[in-house]
């Protein structure tokens, strides 16, 4: 029972990660029907500004982790949503009237770009980080095995459920979230009603991409290290989640995120490590042939 629980925190951590990431291609796909495949690169460079944000701020004396925590998650967000921003507009924004496997090309050449371009400005080799949020609590003990959880599971856990909570609330409550639910009714009539249409496919990107760099923050934290191939293999999973999900529901792509970090888990405690990852792919076909819209999401309706 201890061993379970102990691979069950760890799953959820995970899951909680890669649930941050799936949200940016599930909003992407929501308003615009289209996956964006550098977004996982996205999130990888988030891990990196923040790496070095760290670094600058431990060299110019700031010794206070709260005070550089806060910091580091203001610049990783600002700098990687400029990135976000960018793939729109050169890889999307000129594409988005052409035929519709234009833009898919472009995205995966934006993300070799970005892997690429991390990859000679930092070097090819995995950098480290030294454990920044350490200590923990114990949550059972018994015949000689004990259970921890970490402050920096707690983090990146109540990290992911805020963030989860304040942007459904941003696409529920408020004039930004009312357009993005036009957009993705219908772009034209959206258009029409007076929504601005480029303003609000950038936001949608802007903020995905600050998602992700959150995401590459926890990822920095938790694991201590991070390469610039990280982003294909996150972002591969992360869209997995948002399928299995169902891909232009929130809530699904959490719940995706979440199950593929329990599956990827479990599957490495009870089984083997070296399969976990065709675990998660043989479940997600599984699911996809009952529910070929994933578990939260909705079939689309042919407009007429």
């Amino acid at each position: 029972m201890e061993y379970f629980v102990q691979q069950l925190i760890i799953g959820v951590t995970l899951g909680s990660i890669y649930g941050l990431i799936a949200i940016g291609y599930t909003m992407v796909y929501g308003i615009i029907g289209m996956i964006n495949f550098a977004h996982g690169d996205v999130f990888m460079v988030g891990g990196f500004i923040a790496l070095t944000a760290f670094l600058a701020l431990l060299a110019i004396g700031v010794t206070s982790i709260p005070l550089a925590l806060f910091l580091v998650l203001l610049i990783a967000m600002a700098l990687t949503a400029l990135y976000g921003w960018a793939v729109e507009r050169i890889a999307y924004r000129p594409l988005r009237h052409s035929y519709r496997l234009a833009p898919l090309i472009s995205a995966i050449g934006m993300s070799i770009i970005l892997q690429n371009f991390v990859q000679i400005a930092q070097g090819a080799r995995v950098k480290p980080l030294p454990p920044i949020i350490t200590g923990g609590h114990r949550v059972m003990s018994s015949e000689g095995y004990d259970v921890d959880i970490s402050n920096i599971q707690i983090i990146v856990v109540l990290t992911t459920l805020v963030l989860m909570l304040g942007f459904s609330w941003l696409v529920a409550k408020t004039r930004l979230g009312r357009d993005m639910r036009a957009c993705e009714q219908d772009l034209k009539m959206a258009s029409l009603l007076g929504v601005n249409i480029d303003r609000t496919i950038s936001l949608t990107f802007v903020i995905g991409a600050a998602l992700a760099s959150v995401a590459g923050i926890m990822y920095l934290l938790y694991y201590g290290v991070i390469d610039f191939y990280i982003g294909f293999v996150a972002g591969v999973k992360a869209f997995t989640a948002a399928v299995l999900g169902g891909i232009g529901s929130l809530p699904g792509a959490m719940l995706g995120g979440l199950l593929i970090g329990l599956i990827e888990t479990f599957w490495s405690a009870y089984f083997s490590i070296e399969y976990k990852d065709v675990a998660a792919f043989s479940i997600l076909i599984v699911v996809l042939i009952f529910l070929p819209t994933g578990i939260l999401g909705r079939p689309e309706v042919e407009k007429v």
